[in-house]
């Protein structure tokens, strides 16, 4: 045996107790000639003729007679079926011979008469009539094709329907001297081979198929005995045992043999290992001395039962067995042997933890995984064995070899268990390797990533930062945690590096502001990013960069906020720079060296590495190349937010809100905080402590300006600035000004007057009195307050301008003359004198309104008695008609004759032919002349028009009655109060219940 060989004790063997007596007897007749398994059952031909089938209970359940003399060499069962195939070799009716003959039969369909199993097929195997036994055979699964060899060097195959006995061909397939030792049969798609041992070679023929009918090809001079070839069925392949080695054939030929030498006689697979017999040893080899010491005379005939994995080469049983290995057959799961003396011994595999604990006993950690490997455990699993091994070689002090199974534990392990272990400054590089790894896998956290970038701080190893944040594929460590630890450590261009390749824009600026302090590359990494990300970054570093970057950050700032933002795009720079000589290059040509290398150690878009070399310093626009612009749409943000931007830089913000008040699109409320804001800009600029006059009237004439502007605004109802604003502004800085622009432009003219006023101006209050008195009539009575006040007001104003306010008070009824003397008694300016021409005219003209109304009323009393003895008269006093013509027609009157109190008279026949005529009018008429009644008619149609509008004033008097907001309105717009209310109260607003119509005479 090699030395390379490992024993364990895989298995577990124990003896089959049989405790049925006629089942035991049977065993220990030894007169079993063949065994098979299949279905679930164990198949055993005795010599003979007989089939018992034996049940997992190990007690015969059923036998019947196959044949009646003849041993049963072979049997074969088809798996999952009921058919059992026997051959036997029964002597010949017609010459000494043992003619083989084939059986098939079907065991679930037995014979009514005798029980026993329905015999599908019979079939004489043909060998030319040559008395040789069957040396070997096999069958497919369909049984569709049978291979017979015979000891006499010829091979039998055989085509038919046996199951269905259609029919079957047999041909000799080959012939030769040398003895057949085993056939197997390899069926593929299209393709079934044949392969045959003899006791000195192996071949193979193509029985069907493509090949069919070529001759037999020598796949190996070198055969094998009797009962040491089998197939593999889970990979097809060929085994075939001999004394040097195991060897396996596929289609393409040999396999690489596995080395095992031992004498073989029997050899069966199970699984993935391989049982073999070995006979005693023959007397005279090396260890039959000891044998015989041990064993005693019984030494020569102990045979060697093993169990190999030729893949792992691990023995995985070895037992000496005092009698001869009949037959090896699995079942139950199961392997099986039979021996010479009828005895049974079961070797079932032990479970895979209990394998594995042998190796572990013997720290064969490589070997258990392989184990592990080839027994189909998960990866999860296998990763206990991993960290075992890692474990043990940590105590043995192979750190290199420990990591790298603690490594390929890496998903199932605890990485604390493993960190703290290589935590000493001596393992770093180990520590480094595990936490790489951890990040490979997506396994790392925030302290790992924090763990690893202070291990490469501590060792100062930038290559390894730089791969392994640059490292492709997906991101395998936490950005957040990354970038931190890297600005912590001052790796701020490796952390500007993280922060753009994954777009977290922000960052790279707050890296750029904060920790590298490039004021203007921030400001050009801004400007290249789209609108929508380049507005948070531009207002959350707006004042640093106004500060820093005035004309730039304004530039920018305005392009944004006009909606002229267009992102920058910088083309592939072509280097045309010759080559640095590579010696004598003196310090410009190591400083050149030097910056190319940072440019690419972070390679940003603001950077341009063609710019290194030469005395000036580069800039912004010197490093930026700006292509054509990509046209884009966005949504600018509205101006008031960028104004608290601008604090400490009024320069700037003016041109900035110039530049913003230039844009058409802008809406009213925009329009009107940046004009509110640039006129207090206007006007800070005017008051700043080092202007001269010549300063402070530039701004000041530009913020007069916007507030005439502000005026033709309001003109065009669109307010630019609130007047509210603008006069708080102005009185804040002194700007005067500006006060009466914005009072003019709201019409609060009164307070332009008390200004005037207040300030003892009476040239002025005047001035505003001439200008602005047509349009606020209340500044006269104020200016006459204001001119009786105090009597140097009233010299420097002059009597005659009292006059004329008086006289303008009167004409327009402004003051009532209670009031003009209540005003000018609360000082003692004025006189009595003062007032007398005002107070005389007055008086005139109220008496002359006197004795009109009095006329009036003398009127109104006349017309009313005279109604008032009419209506008497028409009620109490009969009415005497005298007209002789008819009021309609003209013609003299003939009865029937209609007669109204009107003293109008009509024809019956004209009063039915005027239009309108109806019943229930004013002044009623009676027919006269009749057959002695009366019949009253309708209303007088020459009187119906009048009394009609009578009618019609005297509903919109009873509406109108109701209507009381009218009688209000009226009042409030009327110059004279009290007529209004006297003429209201003749139109009946104070009756209370009115009601409208009724006869005639209340008219």
């Amino acid at each position: 045996m090699a030395l390379t060989w490992r024993s364990f004790d895989f298995f577990e063997a124990t003896q089959i107790k049989i405790t049925d007596d006629d089942t035991r007897a049977f065993f220990e007749s030894n007169s079993i000639s063949s065994v098979c398994a299949g279905s679930e059952s164990l198949f055993l031909g005795s010599y003979d003729g007989l089939v018992r089938i034996v049940g997992p209970s190990w007690k015969v359940v059923r036998s019947f007679r196959a044949y009646d003399t003849g041993p049963i060499t072979h049997m074969r069962q088809v798996e999952g079926t009921s058919f059992l195939v026997t051959v036997a070799e029964e002597p010949s009716t017609t010459d000494s011979t043992n003619a083989p003959i084939l059986k098939v039969w079907a065991l679930d369909k037995p014979v009514k008469k005798t029980g026993i199993p329905t015999c599908l097929s019979t079939l004489s195997i043909n060998n030319g009539k040559k008395p040789f036994p069957i040396s070997a055979f096999t069958a497919t699964e369909d049984l569709s094709q049978l291979a017979v060899g015979f000891a006499n060097g010829a091979v039998t195959v055989i085509r038919g329907d046996l199951i269905h006995d259609l029919g079957t061909k047999q041909r000799i397939m080959y012939e030769s001297d040398e003895p057949v030792t085993g056939v197997e049969l390899r069926v593929d798609a299209t393709l079934t081979t044949l392969f045959v041992a003899t006791t000195s070679r192996i071949l193979k023929l193509v029985i069907s198929g493509k090949g069919h009918g070529q001759a037999p090809k020598t796949v190996e001079d070198k055969g094998c005995g009797v009962g040491c070839m089998a197939v593999d069925k889970r990979t097809g392949n060929i085994v075939v045992a001999r004394d040097d080695a195991i060897y396996t054939y596929t289609l393409d030929g040999r396999g690489p043999p596995t080395a095992y030498e031992a004498s073989k006689k029997l050899i069966s697979v199970h699984q993935d290992y391989i049982a073999l017999v070995s006979p005693p040893t023959p007397a005279g080899e090396s260890d039959t001395t000891l044998r015989r010491r041990f064993w005693g005379s019984s030494a020569d005939n102990i045979f060697t039962f093993t169990l190999i994995h030729p893949e792992l080469r691990i023995v995985a049983h070895s037992e000496s067995v005092l009698s001869d290995v009949q037959h090896i057959f699995q079942v139950w799961a199961d392997l099986f042997t039979l021996t010479q003396e009828g005895k049974i011994y079961r070797y079932h595999e032990k479970t895979l933890q209990q394998r594995l604990e042998m190796l572990y006993q013997r720290n064969l950690y490589t070997l258990a995984v392989e184990v592990a490997q080839k027994s189909g455990m998960d990866a999860q699993q296998q990763n206990v064995i991993f960290r075992r091994y890692g474990d043990y070689l940590y105590q043995k002090g192979n750190y290199d070899e420990a990591m790298t199974q603690y490594i390929k534990a890496i998903d199932s392990t605890e990485p604390s268990q493993v960190i703290r272990k290589f935590l000493d400054t001596q393992r770093i590089h180990n520590l480094i390797e595990y936490l790489e790894e951890l990040h490979e896998h997506h396994k790392a956290t925030s302290d790992h990533t924090t763990l690893l970038l202070n291990c490469y701080a501590k060792l100062k190893d930038i290559e390894k930062l730089e791969k392994f944040i640059k490292s492709p594929g997906d991101l395998k460590f936490d950005l957040d945690t990354a970038i931190s630890m890297c600005r912590q450590g001052g790796y701020y261009e490796q952390a500007a590096y993280l922060a753009k390749k994954h777009g977290e824009n922000d960052l790279v600026v707050d890296i750029l502001i904060e920790d590298s302090k490039a004021y203007s590359e921030a400001l050009d990494f801004i400007c290249h990013l789209d609108a929508e990300t380049a507005y948070p970054c531009l207002m959350k570093y707006a004042r640093v960069l106004i500060e820093h970057c005035r004309r730039e950050a304004t530039d920018v700032f305005i392009a944004y906020y006009t909606g002229k933002y267009q992102p920058r795009i910088d083309p592939p720079i072509v280097d045309n720079t010759p080559p640095v000589a590579a010696t004598n290059g003196g310090f410009a040509a190591g400083a050149a060296n030097a910056v190319q290398n940072l440019s690419s150690l972070l390679p940003l878009p603001y950077m341009n590495t063609t710019a290194v070399v030469g005395t000036s310093k580069p800039t912004v626009s010197d490093a930026v190349v700006k292509s054509e612009a990509i046209p884009i749409t966005y949504t600018p943000p509205r101006p008031r937010t960028a104004f608290s931007s601008f604090i400490d830089h009024p320069n700037e913000f003016i041109v900035f809100l110039e530049a913003c008040l230039q844009e058409e699109s802008l809406s009213s409320a925009d329009k009107t905080d940046i004009n509110t804001t640039l006129f207090e800009m206007y006007l800070h600029k005017s008051n700043e402590k080092s202007s001269d006059e010549q300063h402070r009237e530039k701004w000041e004439a530009k913020a007069k300006a916007l507030i005439q502007d502000n005026t033709s605004a309001t003109n065009a109802s669109k307010s630019l600035i609130d007047n509210s604003n603008v006069l708080l502004l102005s009185h804040l800085s002194d700007f005067r000004a500006g006060t009466t622009l914005v009072k003019e432009q709201s019409g609060l003219l009164f307070d332009i007057f008390r200004s005037y006023t207040s300030a003892k101006d009476t040239r002025g209050a005047i001035k505003a009195l001439r200008k602005y008195g047509p349009e606020e009539p209340q500044l006269y009575p104020a200016a006459l307050a204001y001119l009786t006040s105090d009597q140097k007001i009233l010299d420097e104003a002059g009597y005659d301008e009292l006059d004329a306010i008086l006289a303008h008070i009167d004409k327009f009824s402004l003051m009532e003359p209670l009031q003009v003397v209540q005003t000018l008694s609360k000082k003692s300016v004025a006189t009595m004198g003062m007032i007398k021409p005002y107070l005389a005219k007055r008086i005139e003209r109220e008496r002359k309104d006197i004795e009109e109304n009095k006329r009036h009323l003398v009127a109104f009393r006349t017309e009313t008695e005279e109604k008032r003895r009419q209506i008497k008269e028409l009620e109490e006093e009969p009415v005497v008609f005298q007209n002789t013509r008819c009021s309609a027609c003209g013609a003299g009157l003939e009865l029937p004759v209609v007669h109204f109190l009107c003293r109008h008279s009509f024809h019956r026949r004209c009063l039915r032919q005027v239009p309108g005529s109806s019943a229930g009018g004013l002044g009623g008429g009676e027919i006269g002349g009749g057959a002695g009644g009366k019949e009253t008619l309708g209303e007088c149609p020459s009187c119906a028009v009048e009394n009609d509008t009578i009618r019609a004033l005297k509903r919109a008097q009873v509406e109108n009655a109701e209507r009381h907001e009218l009688f209000r309105d009226d009042l409030e717009r009327s110059e004279d109060k009290f007529r209004t209310v006297a003429e209201w109260f003749g139109r009946g607003v104070m009756n209370f219940g009115g009601g409208g119509g009724g006869g005639g005479h209340h008219v």
